[in-house]
């Protein structure tokens, strides 16, 4: 990986935030809310204009504008396999969010725990880090015979591999993880996990839902079994897609409708889902690309390597971005969850969960919002992590999250907006 404060000073961040119409209409606010969804660039919106306008119509018919639909869910498929490094565009499942796909996965998960044989393989291994979504979803396959074990975030912020080797062993089903706490903003070492996992005959299903937008995302390399992400957090409009590998999706019982070819991706997708989202999520894919192709010019490079130039440039800058909100925050007195130590700065992303000792997250995220700043209070769909951190449900903490198109001087103008509010509610 390149220094990243020599790569931030080379990336066009005034260039792509150009590209992005929501900050160029935003005058003085500041988009520091990205996790909860992200803003989309205009090629984005143009590719969803194209299609309500051009070919808004039920895909699978004879006529021209239903064959292009087939081809617009079909080359998005391509690029999304492409962003994460997919075996096949077969493996890309569309729908709704990943929420939605979390629990058609654990659904049918719970079949098979119901009708199998193998009675000792009934133990699913879950996280105290993760949203709700990826806890709870799993949590209700007890009345299926699932059993359950807590891979626990330690003091220091992250979850520990070493930590989870005891919990693992040959009645272990699933090992259920984020790849990077959508609170906190810790990054999981996700490879290590189903090294751990696949030597017990267990699988790995990823929630990589806050990782997409801040860096390259790769199931091949970190060999897992099932990963899910949310467009919205990647440029994209609200939509959400399932990958998982070819034959294990085969395997998967799912709903479906007589009509419905009993394999992937068709299996999965129950009903219609969002065709002008899916678009977008093309063209968000390609926005990404760009970035990579413009940084380092290149007549030969692949798509796939574009996008790992672009992420990869993106990683770097979002480093120093991390590293300057660490400062801000620390020069504030705010206790900061999850990894604090500037030395471990590459084991985050941009997403900082604090408080500022009894000062109510509340009455801050309010004064913010006064000051044309958009940040997020609350409990972060993360239940069990607020109880780990014992933090009130009612008040939880606070949470600013930045993304590439964000600035050092965006972060300059926070600190001087919280430093503000301090002395006016202390």
């Amino acid at each position: 990986m390149s220094n990243p404060q020599t790569a931030a000073g080379d990336f066009p961040v005034a260039t792509i935030r150009a590209m992005f119409p929501a900050l160029q209409r935003a005058g003085d606010f500041i988009f520091l809310d990205n996790a909860a969804g992200a803003q989309i660039p205009q090629s984005v919106l143009d590719a969803v204009t194209n299609h309500l306008v051009s070919h808004n119509v039920q895909r699978g018919g004879r006529y021209g504008r239903s064959v292009t639909v087939d081809q617009s869910v079909a080359d998005a498929r391509t690029s999304v396999a492409l962003l994460i490094n997919a075996y096949s565009p077969a493996e890309i499942c569309f729908g709704m969010n990943a929420t939605s796909f979390i629990r058609l996965v654990s659904l049918g998960i719970g079949q098979m725990l119901a009708k199998d044989t193998d009675e000792d393989r009934d133990e699913i291994v879950i996280t105290d880090m993760d949203h709700d979504a990826n806890i709870a979803t799993w949590l209700a396959l007890e009345s299926a015979g699932a059993k359950f074990k807590w891979w626990r975030m330690r003091e220091d912020g992250n979850l520990h591999v070493d930590d989870l080797r005891p919990l693992v062993s040959d009645r272990t089903r699933l090992v259920a993880c984020t790849v990077t706490a959508h609170s906190i903003g810790s990054i999981v070492d996700v490879a290590s996990v189903a090294d751990i996992a696949h030597a017990a005959g267990a699988e790995v299903f990823l929630d990589c839902v806050h990782y997409g937008p801040h860096g390259l995302i790769d199931v091949q390399a970190w060999d897992c079994d099932y990963l899910v992400c949310s467009g919205y957090k990647n440029f994209s409009p609200h939509m959400g897609f399932l990958w998982g590998r070819f034959e294990t999706l085969k395997r998967l019982p799912t709903f479906r409708e007589d009509f419905i070819p009993n394999e992937p991706p068709y299996k999965v997708e129950a009903g219609t889902f969002i065709y002008e989202n899916v678009a977008g999520m093309d063209a968000a894919v390609q926005y990404l690309e760009l970035i990579g192709r413009n940084l380092a010019p290149s007549n030969n490079r692949s798509r796939r390597e574009n996008i790992v130039a672009g992420m990869g440039a993106i990683r770097d800058y979002e480093l120093l971005l991390a590293r300057e909100m660490l400062g801000v925050l620390k020069a504030c007195g705010a206790t900061i969850y999850g990894v604090a130590d500037e030395t471990r700065i590459n084991e985050r992303v941009p997403t900082f969960c604090f408080n500022i000792g009894k000062l109510s997250p509340q009455r801050i995220v309010e004064e913010m919002a006064e000051m044309q700043i958009g940040i997020r209070d609350g409990h972060m769909y993360a239940p069990r992590l607020m109880k780990r951190l014992n933090l009130s449900m009612d008040s939880g903490a606070i949470r600013a999250s930045l993304v590439h198109y964000n600035t050092v001087e965006e972060i300059r103008r926070f600190g001087e907006a919280l430093r503000t509010i301090i002395a006016k509610l202390s």
